[in-house]
């Protein structure tokens, strides 16, 4: 089952990433003032993520629309990323946001309804 998983993610991410591509949303315009105090608090957030991963299209998709600048990490092919996720997170699931705060407290949020 899992390589039959594998399998259908090979021929189907190439037209998804393709889809990603065409479908790129413009990005919500903000003076820059506005867009440098959005880009700073977005310096406290990570997303780890699958490039193929529909719900993370989805994500990417929401973050060029909202014109958001936050740094992705590849779960996928990185170890190092996808080790972080599982130990420091707890479950290797993606989407998943890492959220730093100002007192350096680290948060986990995998489903967009936790909050």
């Amino acid at each position: 089952m899992k390589y039959f998983f594998k399998l259908v993610r090979l021929i189907l991410g190439p037209f998804l990433l393709l889809n990603e591509q065409i479908t790129k949303p413009k990005g919500l315009v903000r003076n820059e003032i506005d867009q440098a105090r959005v880009d700073d608090q977005c310096k406290q957030l990570a997303l780890y993520q699958f490039s193929t991963c529909p719900f993370c299209i989805k994500v990417r998709q929401e973050m060029r629309r909202l014109s958001l600048n936050v740094e992705q990490r590849d779960a996928q092919h990185s170890t190092e990323n996808r080790q972080a996720l599982l130990t420091q997170g707890g479950s290797s699931k993606v989407p998943c946001l890492k959220i730093t705060d100002e007192e350096n407290q680290t948060r986990w949020l995998y489903g967009s309804r936790e909050k």
